[in-house]
């Protein structure tokens, strides 16, 4: 069997999103590799995180690139942001999750710069009147981010069909941030 290098990043990130403490035979098992090849891959766990944090951030960078955030209607600009990063999303909750191991101000840059990217999306919609200014752009960033982790979840555990999960993710976040008058 050839093992793809992203793959089994991909598969490390859905383990370690829902099963943070998971070692690295949980990580192995799951890409039914054995934890040998694994470490040929990974010379250990920090190796392994690294590696994930710097694919995560390179796959949500050009999600956002992708989805053309900066154009158009800032609710459609959502809309095309959850449906791009949606494929993504195990990287997303795990770099959600990865982050809270930081002490407060050490959060890595790449990070912080795709914080800075959506949250200047949903500020250009609250400028332009159709988002809520009750709601911080960092709080609906986050919301963002919990969203199309929940629905990625959903739909990995049969709870939601995978057709659905984007248009239920903007449908309930956009629900929610849109002014009254949008609603």
């Amino acid at each position: 069997m050839s093992l793809d290098r992203e793959e089994l990043l991909s598969t490390a990130a859905d383990v370690l999103t829902r099963r943070p403490t998971s070692s690295m035979d949980d990580i192995a098992k799951a890409a039914r590799i054995s934890r040998a090849t694994l470490h040929r891959h990974f010379a250990g766990r920090d190796a392994l995180i690294r590696a994930l944090e710097q694919l995560g951030l390179a796959r949500l960078d050009a999600a956002l690139d992708a989805a053309r955030i900066d154009e158009g209607d800032a609710a459609e600009a959502v809309r095309r942001v959850i449906a791009e990063a949606e494929p993504h999303a195990g990287f997303l909750g795990f770099l959600v999750t990865e982050n809270q191991l930081f002490e407060p101000g050490e959060q890595n840059e790449g990070w912080t710069r795709i914080d800075a990217r959506i949250g200047a999306l949903f500020q250009r919609g609250q400028h332009e009147g159709a988002f809520r200014i009750d709601l911080t752009p960092a709080w609906l960033t986050e919301a963002l981010y919990a969203l199309v982790t929940a629905a990625a979840w959903a739909v990995q555990d049969g709870r939601v069909a995978a057709r659905d999960a984007v248009r239920m993710t903007a449908e309930l976040l956009l629900g929610g941030a849109r002014r009254s008058s949008e609603r």
